[in-house]
């Protein structure tokens, strides 16, 4: 066998696209280019690897077990030249989250000192809701998923980082509280709702199911922005987490309201599939979490133990 890497991308093309056209798009070549060198290719083989029936290109039976080989092998050379690189003192290629909404507060705090390390490397995260971010990470979609509550039927791996806590909180219009608001009082305020499937809604629902707290006025909003500007426009109250409200309490614009049984709190959890083959950055990752996250945390949000 003399068949190069080259003819391995390709050929993983054009498995992928089923279609030499679509490939050679997708590799920026001529379609003669790749057509030549799955012709190279195929010629080292006894067995087709694709088949032509009408004008539509077929991955044979013996292609899609070649082309899962071929995955394994072109995994390998990447590891081997993130090794080299990183015995240079050197990282490159990606890595991907997917984040809880409320996790943008928390997230680039334990991005960016690694990201300035390793400037080789392209981080992507998406911002999204619970619901969605264990769908990516059971999809294996990315590498770390930033959550406050953890999966019960998924089999992980994690990282804790600090405290969420979640209060009840009301625009601050200079009138005390003479003592703390019973939970029967909610049946008379405007309760604002996060959308079902993020973790705040889930605490919302727990809460008030808890305290058997019938709620006769509320609003619908889909991020926690959207209610904490509503909350701010005095539209009513809402159960929020405290990372995302450090200015609005510190300026005066917001207040907590002191309530039986809050704050909730609960975790943020870097979390990982148990069974992914982390790459080395993934594993860089995770050593620079280990050693920095105790620093990150007294740098950034040392406000946060005030209240």
């Amino acid at each position: 066998m003399d068949y190069t890497l080259n003819q391995l991308r390709i050929f993983l093309k054009v498995v992928e696209f089923e279609s030499i056209t679509k490939a050679a798009e997708a590799l920026h070549l001529t379609q003669p280019a790749v057509s030549i060198q799955l012709k190279n290719l195929q010629g080292q083989f006894d067995i087709p690897l694709v088949e032509v029936i009408g004008r539509k290109l077929f991955v044979t039976e013996f292609g899609h077990e070649l082309a899962d080989s071929v995955q394994r092998i072109l995994d390998e050379v990447e590891d081997i030249k993130n090794k080299t690189l990183s015995h240079k003192g050197l990282l490159v290629g990606s890595l991907k989250f997917a984040s809880a909404s409320t996790g943008k507060y928390v997230m680039p705090y334990f991005l960016t000192d690694f990201a300035k390390r390793y400037n080789g490397v392209q981080l992507n995260m998406d911002v999204t809701n619970k619901s969605t971010v264990l769908k990516h990470l059971e999809q294996n979609d990315v590498d770390f998923a930033l959550v406050s509550v953890l999966p019960t039927d998924m089999n992980i791996e994690r990282i804790e980082l600090m405290q969420n806590k979640l209060y009840m909180i009301r625009k601050n219009e200079g009138e005390t509280l003479a003592k703390p608001m019973k939970p029967k009082a909610m049946e008379d305020i405007q309760f604002l709702y996060r959308e079902k499937g993020s973790a705040t809604r889930t605490a919302m629902e727990s809460y008030i199911s808890s305290h058997k707290v019938p709620l006769n006025k509320t609003i619908l909003l889909s991020s926690n922005e959207a209610v904490k500007q509503a909350v701010l426009a005095g539209l009513g109250y809402s159960l929020m987490p405290l990372i995302g409200l450090k200015n609005e309490l510190t300026n005066n614009e917001l207040e907590i309201v002191p309530m039986k049984d809050l704050p909730i709190i609960t975790h943020w959890n870097i979390i990982w599939l148990k069974d992914k083959k982390l790459s080395l950055i993934a594993k860089a990752y995770l050593a620079f979490l280990e050693e920095n996250k105790k620093d990150i945390m007294k740098r950034n949000f040392n406000w946060y133990d005030k209240y």
